[in-house]
């Protein structure tokens, strides 16, 4: 297959958010960008202060439904409107290490459109290099592994999410991000084999770096159109769907590197570190993606800190490009987009 990237140019807007637990009673979460007057900082459990001195339900209606969310966040379980029972079940089992591998299956196989995706997911050019086809359950789940199962699993309650009556509104931007999430998880697998991060947790990295913003949008349905509106701004939820999705995957007792990478998915600017860690492979990953979906292509390597961390060189971005690309549509099919 012919290469079709040229060069792809990428904003790398300077945007810092930070978010993390400082003690069992309180968690602070920062979320700023350079010269934004609405940087908001707060407690858990704590009336929420702006830094430019106003207050929480203050500002632009986006705002002040943005601070409530976060605090909402740093309160209690996650609450995602639709999202299937029998998927939240399944991830926390999987959580579980006394959990036996068939207990896993069982419980899959109480949902047989997941068990039929998963075995497509086994089947697909990603995870079935080989090309032997498995066709039970129990062997795909096996394939797969941990990671890759639950991954498939949040797939397909996203797909479950976008059919319900109540989300209509927002199916074509659910499917959308679920189609870049895919291309994102799909680079993260190949980025990954050049470091020592594993595949499979950067595969579902990025497959749940967009998991902020799918919480924005679901929470936002049925809110007024005013709020509606405000949200339209792409700059409004870049600033706040990292921190929003690293608060959402620490809930859910991901691992912290799985979190903490998420929520610095924007940090461009960087240090070296004395490897390269997962939180480099998704910062590339996000940017190769763009470049991916870009008509008009030039890769600013020298933008993005990452790039140097990982030894990236511009053959080897067109090199994963090709890769991924070839392997998206099995991709797409089997985790439904």
């Amino acid at each position: 297959m012919e290469a079709r990237w040229k060069r792809v140019t990428v904003d790398v807007g300077r945007r810092c958010v930070n978010v993390g637990p400082h003690s069992d009673s309180e968690r602070t979460v920062a979320l700023a960008s350079p010269g934004d007057a609405n940087s908001l900082s707060y407690g858990s459990g704590k009336r929420a202060v702006l830094d430019n001195g106003s207050r929480a339900g203050e500002g632009p209606p986006a705002l002040q439904f943005l601070t409530s969310l976060a605090t909402d966040l740093s309160r209690g379980p996650v609450d995602l409107p639709c999202f299937p029972n029998v998927v939240i079940r399944i991830r926390e089992a999987l959580r579980d290490p006394k959990i036996s591998a068939g207990e896993i299956v069982r419980l899959v196989g109480t949902e047989p459109r997941l068990a039929a995706r998963l075995i497509q997911t086994a089947n697909s050019v990603a995870f079935n290099p080989s090309g032997v086809r498995v066709t039970e359950l129990r062997t795909a789940i096996t394939r797969l592994g941990q990671r890759l199962v639950e991954g498939a699993a949040i797939s397909f309650a996203v797909q479950q999410m976008k059919d319900e009556p109540v989300l209509r509104s927002i199916s074509k931007q659910l499917k959308e991000l679920w189609k870049s999430s895919i291309a994102v998880a799909s680079i993260c697998q190949v980025v990954a084999r050049r470091t020592k991060v594993k595949p499979d947790e950067a595969f579902l990295t990025g497959l749940l770096h967009g998991i902020g913003r799918l919480y924005i949008m679901a929470h936002a349905v049925g809110k007024p159109s005013a709020l509606l509106l405000d949200l339209t701004c792409a700059d409004t939820i870049a600033s706040w769907h990292p921190s929003i999705g690293r608060a959402v995957l620490e809930n859910w007792r991901v691992s912290e590197a799985m979190a903490v990478s998420v929520g610095e998915q924007s940090d461009f600017d960087r240090e070296h570190r004395r490897e390269p860690d997962l939180t480099d492979i998704l910062i590339v990953s996000i940017v190769l993606a763009e470049a991916l979906e870009a008509s008009t292509q030039k890769i600013e390597m020298e933008e993005v800190r990452s790039f140097r961390n990982i030894g990236f060189t511009s053959d080897d971005c067109m090199a994963t490009l090709k890769h991924a690309e070839y392997q998206l549509g099995s991709l797409h099919e089997s985790l439904g987009c």
